[in-house]
């Protein structure tokens, strides 16, 4: 190496013959110097695709803990009406359990069988499609499997969100979160509404306390199954209108015609209860007002 006090020198560094040259068998060349092929699946891809999956996954468990997941509606064990469904990222799985080979006896087949296979087959993919080509034409078997996979998540996602739709159109239910968000949107309305006439919010049915509840007409009603679509406390679910506050809606006469011959669904008692079991029900259920001051 020359050695000056000039900054324009110029400076040559000789390399040392003593040092070996290391040859590492077990590190790849980096793929770029190979036109047309692509990296190493292992360890560089998957290194890369391991980081991806960390950092999403982190930003996944900041998301869950700074918005936890609100609780749904109360379970209502009464509630006959009450279609139960998952989650719409679990529908295509709901809809195949309800094929007869992968329900019933075939259960374990449809909740373990088929899923393991599926999982499995995507875990073991890189080892046995190992080909070098990217374009999805040129690789007929791995293109195929997924666009199967694609058409088969959505269209039994489809199926069972039309089934589900049908359900609800075929026994005249109205789902929960819809009832409430309308229940809501009245309430608003007519506290608005009263707010601007000046007077006070009108009060739930719901909310109203029973009249004479050790009244010998409910153990009546309890026998006629009036409780299982009102609810044990009257105050009614999902379409089923509450029975607290019937007085301030309907007469006595109205309510003995209306258990008599039924309404809205309701089925007629007729038959079933005498006619002094009817004067009774409705005697008792004229009395169910909202309190006076």
């Amino acid at each position: 190496m020359a050695l000056g006090h000039h900054n324009d020198e110029k400076i040559v560094y000789v390399g040392d013959s003593r040092v070996p040259k290391r040859n590492l068998e077990n590190v790849p060349p980096d793929y770029s110097a190979f036109p047309g092929r692509s990296e190493a699946f292992i360890p560089n891809f998957l290194l890369k695709e391991w980081m991806v999956g960390c950092v999403a996954l982190v930003g996944f468990l900041v998301l869950t803990i700074a918005h936890p997941a609100p609780l749904g509606y109360q379970a209502d064990p009464t509630n006959a009406a009450f279609i139960p469904m998952p989650d719409w990222y679990f529908l295509f799985m709901y809809q195949l359990l309800k094929y007869p080979y992968v329900s019933g006896d075939y259960v374990v087949l449809g909740t373990l069988g088929i899923p393991g296979v599926a999982f499995t087959a995507l875990l073991i993919a890189p080892f046995l499609d190992t080909g070098k080509e990217r374009r999805f034409y040129r690789r007929p078997i791995a293109s195929a499997l997924m666009l199967l996979s694609i058409i088969a998540c959505i269209y039994l996602t489809k199926i069972s969100w039309d089934h589900y739709q049908h359900q609800l159109e075929l026994t005249g239910t109205t789902p929960e979160h819809i009832l409430r968000e309308e229940k809501a949107r009245e309430a608003a309305e007519k506290a608005a509404q009263a707010g601007q006439n000046g007077g006070s919010a009108p009060v739930d049915p719901a909310d109203l306390p029973l009249v004479q509840a050790d009244d010998p007409a409910m153990s009546l009603m309890e026998g006629a199954g009036c409780l299982q679509c009102h609810a044990a406390d009257l105050k009614g679910q999902g379409s089923v209108p509450a029975l607290r506050g019937t007085g301030d809606l309907h007469s006595k006469e109205e309510l003995v015609d209306i258990i008599t011959n039924g309404q809205n669904g309701m089925p007629a008692f007729e038959g079933n209860l005498s006619t002094e079991e009817i004067d009774q029900i409705a005697t008792w259920l004229a009395l169910q007002k909202a309190p006076t001051e």
